[in-house]
């Protein structure tokens, strides 16, 4: 299991203080806390709204009065004939609405996952009825997929939460609002229900440029820093020659991508650095850290060129490297406002001991 992770809180300052009050009521508005939907909804169509679509509306509706239902699952709910509009079944999603008229609909109560939960163990960094915050570890892949259809962190969730997985979407499982590569470790935040699910999501979605989300890798790469930090910008997309792979494309190919970086300590062919992230691009660190000609060690995807480069660390260093066996990166700091209670979170993660060995053989051949 990886090293020590704590919590603590933190404070953005007094800007708030400085705000005008109109600007003040709206934020509050906006960032007031989602609430789960319970029992019987009834919302009524004024003047502004008629001609509106049935599922636009509710979207909105539900949006201000800060209920996690989003426009997907009230379309869900609309195609399977649980709303009514002036007491009739309305099951077209596109259905324009009268001013005056009445929806009315049930929560729904959510169904039980097709997917099995396991027995693997978990380092739970925190834990309450909305959200759970994990420290995973290298080699366990967050979610099913091809090739991973069971032995995941999802699989896990699903036995360890049992029956305080109150839904997601309409079923029962955890909600995976971000993720970290099967060969990195670190700090990973899961929802419990869809109102923690919907507020983690629009959180992620801004990558801390407006919000209060905050995450911090670090990283051992290849080669000489000139500089103590930087930005790098670039696209990206699929390689058009290695499918499985990304890289940095053009803007009309890929997605815009940001990773700010800074040196954290010279350690002679290789160095560690810290990265935050302004967007959240598959394989974002690995493949802009290449491409500056800085891939991290141990990447065989994106770091495969510099495998010779290992006789240059010692054989103590090469030794640890060829024991991590995967990249060097870990997802060592996760903040972020309780999507519910509003309460600033803050979670550290020390690297796992793979990770500190190399690390701390890099120093001993830095410091013959």
């Amino acid at each position: 299991m990886n090293a020590k992770a704590k919590q603590r809180a933190w404070s953005h300052g007094d800007a708030a203080d400085q705000a005008e009050p109109d600007d003040v009521a709206v934020d509050a508005a906006r960032s007031a806390p989602l609430v789960a939907p319970e029992g019987l909804q009834v919302f009524d169509v004024g003047d502004e709204n008629a001609g509106e679509r049935l599922d636009r509306f509710l979207g909105q509706a539900a949006a201000a009065r800060r209920i996690a239902l989003s426009r997907t699952r009230l379309k869900a709910l609309i195609e399977a004939g649980e709303v009514r509009v002036d007491e009739k079944v309305a099951r077209d999603p596109s259905t324009r609405l009268a001013a005056g008229a009445r929806i009315v609909f049930e929560a729904p109560m959510p169904e039980d996952s097709p997917l099995l939960g396991e027995d693997i163990e978990l380092a739970v960094v925190y834990e309450d009825e909305h959200l759970i915050v994990i420290d995973k570890p290298a080699g366990l892949v967050v979610h099913p997929a091809p090739g991973h259809a069971a032995g995941t962190l999802v699989n896990a969730l699903i036995r360890h939460c049992g029956a305080s997985l109150s839904g997601v979407g309409g079923v029962k499982r955890p909600g995976i609002v971000h993720r970290l590569d099967k060969d990195t470790s670190g700090l990973l935040v899961v929802a419990k229900t869809d109102a923690a699910h919907r507020g983690l999501a629009d959180l992620f979605a801004d990558h801390g440029r407006s919000g209060s989300l905050e995450r911090e890798y670090l990283a051992i790469v290849w080669g000489d820093f000139d500089i103590n930090g930087g930005k790098v910008e670039g696209a990206i997309g699929r390689d058009s020659r290695h499918r499985e792979k990304m890289a940095v494309v053009r803007e009309e190919r890929g997605r815009h991508a940001t990773t700010h970086w800074r040196l954290e300590e010279s350690l002679g062919p290789a160095g560690l650095i810290a990265c935050q992230l302004e967007t959240g691009r598959t394989h974002q660190i690995r493949v802009h850290m290449a491409s500056i000609g800085h891939p991290l060690l141990g990447d065989s995807v994106y770091g495969s060129g510099f495998k010779t480069k290992a006789t240059l660390l010692g054989d103590r260093a090469a030794g640890a490297l060829a024991a991590l066996g995967r990249q060097a990166l870990h997802a060592s700091v996760l903040g972020f406002e309780h999507p519910l209670t509003g309460e600033a979170l803050r979670f550290e993660s020390q690297p796992p001991r793979d990770f500190a060995r190399l690390l701390k053989a890099l120093r001993s051949a830095q410091a013959v």
